[in-house]
Formats: structure tokens, sequence, C-alpha cells
């Protein structure tokens, strides 16, 4: 069975049965149904046209829950709309989809969260993670967007930003290896870069490729994590390095400064530095300041302590750490990174010890134990 290809068939067979008049959550149950149907039937007996078949099943579904409900049965004159069998027609509805998920009946936070479940594949643990909510705090918010538009006609699609923030999530799954979304976002975000005018979509794409084109660098062959500053740089991708950077610059020319612009500015001058130790630190706080100015966002606050710890010292690192909550994700990461560059191994060893038991991941957790196991090595000599 090719999850694969079951995964990439997903948005395009929901939003064939959407644009024939599904409301989302039927649709979205239906494709379910379907792709449970064809992990049951595809070994044993594979479709020559897999995506044909998808949008078959699906559909026969969506109707025969249709005329169960009598609420609905307003729907059954779409029965003589069934898709016809053969080849279906090679339409990409993904960005599509991003758009009809940010519907103007549903607050920008519940559009992003309903997009990444239904469309971009993350689980709801995922997305929580990713807004630093609960996982049923989460939950909650899905299916309170779900009965939102249940009732509603996808006539009126979202807006860019709420689109452009679903997508930079996707990414960011895809780049921490949870999921290999990167690369769909960036095909993504590149045909919405080709179909709007706007700066802030070309500052997304640049970040994009500018994080893109260094991750090979990131993991060692055992799949171990790779910090930035002991990266290869010689493996860094280069020619994608310059596609971002010369993307963003044309994007800052036009003095329509956004966040997205911001990150990608940061990571230019990251990308810019021939050695970790000539990064330029003191423009790096200055874009974190912009930055945080832009969105007043506690992870961009703790970045930015790293970043004066780098520019200005140890202790100013620190004393910008401090006036963080204590409950931010990394918070104790940071602090163990930011006591270890101000000589307090033993501090440094124990916060790098319980970083390791709140990672959010497995790779990450073995980074920090390691990292905790280095400077209790060091302190016995």
């Amino acid at each position: 069975m090719n999850e694969a290809l079951l995964r990439s068939l997903t948005p395009t067979v929901l939003g064939i049965l959407v644009r024939r008049g599904a409301d989302f959550a039927a649709a979205e149950d239906a494709v379910q149904d379907a792709l449970v149907e064809a992990v049951r039937v595809w070994p044993a007996d594979p479709p020559r046209d897999p995506k044909g078949w998808l949008i078959t099943v699906a559909w026969r579904r969506f109707l025969d829950t249709t005329r169960a409900d009598a609420a609905r049965r307003r729907r059954e004159d779409l029965v003589e709309d069934e898709p016809a069998p053969g080849p279906a027609p090679a339409v990409d509805d993904t960005l599509q989809l991003y758009f009809l998920c940010a519907h103007p009946s549903l607050t920008p936070s519940s559009a992003v969260a309903l997009t990444l479940r239904a469309v971009g594949g993350l689980t709801t643990r995922q997305i929580a993670d990713a807004y630093l909510v609960p996982e049923a705090t989460m939950a909650q918010r899905i299916s309170r967007a779900k009965r939102t538009i249940s009732t509603v006609r996808f006539d009126q699609p979202g807006d860019v930003a709420t689109v452009l923030r679903v997508l930079y999530l996707v990414f960011n799954e895809g780049y921490t290896g949870d999921v290999d979304l990167a690369a769909e976002a960036i095909r993504l975000t590149r045909q919405l870069a080709a179909a709007i005018d706007h700066p802030e979509v070309a500052g997304l794409l640049a970040l994009m490729l500018l994080h893109h084109a260094r991750r090979s660098s990131r993991t060692a062959p055992d799949g171990s994590l790779v910090p930035l500053a002991e990266q290869d740089r010689g493996r860094w991708d280069t020619g994608v390095i310059a596609e971002g950077v010369d993307i963003l610059q044309t994007a800052l020319a036009r003095d329509r400064l956004g966040e997205f612009q911001a990150q990608a500015a940061i990571a230019a001058l990251h990308a810019d530095a021939p050695t970790a130790e000539e990064t330029d630190w003191v423009q790096i706080v200055e874009w974190y300041d912009e930055l945080a100015r832009l969105t007043d966002s506690p992870v961009v606050r703790l970045n930015r302590a790293v970043a004066v710890g780098e520019a200005d010292g140890a202790r100013a690192g620190l004393a910008a750490l401090a006036a963080l909550d204590g409950a931010l994700p990394r918070h104790t990461a940071v602090a163990a990174y930011l006591h270890e560059r101000d000589g307090d191994l033993a501090t440094a060893a124990r916060l790098y010890a319980e970083a390791a038991h709140r990672a959010p991941n497995l790779a990450e957790r073995d980074h920090l134990t390691r990292q905790a196991a280095r400077l209790n090595a060091r302190r016995q000599r």
C-alpha cells in the first residue's frame, strides 16, 4: 500500500467533493471512508486509476450519508452528477482548498487549525504543539470549526494572511522531520507567489528556501541533530540560497515589511556567514527587534535572547531570557546553552538534562541528553 500516494491524492478528492456541493465536514468524512476502503481493497486489487477510484468511492459514500439523513434529502438531486468512470482530470486543488478552509466565518486561528488537520495532514497533537496549547484544547477548536462551516457554502474564500500562516506551519512540521511536508509547502507557496503579487508571500517563499537549503546538513548519518554552528556549510545548497536571497531583496525593496520577510532576513544573515564565528549577530538582534514589534511573539523573544547572548555576551542573553516565562517551550534548553556560554557548566548540564525530558521529539531529546553528558564529562576531567 502506497501511503504517500493516498496522502497526495486526498486534497484533490476532497476539493472535487466540495466543488460538487458537499459541505466540508461531510466531504472529509467521505474521503476518509474512501481511504479506509482503499487500504482494505488495493493490496489485492489495485485500481488502474487510483484518483478516479477514490473520487468515485468517496462520492458514493457522501451520497449514501446524505440519503440517510432526512435533514439533507435536498441533496439527493446530486446523484446524477456522480463522476463518470475513467481517468480523473489532472487538477491540483490543494492551494484552492487552503483558501476555502480559511473561511470568513472562522477565526484565523480556527481556520489555520482546520486546514492543517484536514488538508495539511498534521495530527491534532502536532497542531497543538505549534500553537503551544494542550492537545485537548486544539481538538475542541478543530471540532468547533467543523461545526461552524458544516452549514455554509464555500463561496467566500479566506484571506492571504491565514493561508500563509498555514503554509508556514506545514513547512515547519516538514522541516523538523515529523512529517515530510516541507517540499509540498514550498511547492504551494511557489504557486501562490506566481498568482499573487504580495511581499509577504515572497517573504515566506524566501524563508522556506533559505531554511530548506541547509536541510541535508541538519542531521548526522546516525540521525542525530547537528546545531547550526556545527553544520558543514559546504553541504548547503548555494543555488537555493541565492534564489531565496534574491526573492527576499525584491520583497524588502517594496518597503512593506512583514513577519515572514523579517524571518527571512535573519535566515539570510545566517546563510551569508562563511563560518558560524563570522555571523553578524548584531544585525540579527536588530531584525529580531523588528520581528518582535511585528508579532509580539514569546517564541521570537526567546530566539532573540539567544542572539543577544551571541552579540553582547552570555550574561546579556540570560538577562533577556529572565524576562520570559520559564514554561515557554525550549526555554530551559536556551538557558542551558547560555549558562554554558557563561562558563557555568554544572548549571548548564542540569538544565540540558531537564530540557531533554521536555523535548517535543526523540531527535531533540537525544541531542539535549548528549549535551548534558558532554558537559558532565568535561566537569569530571
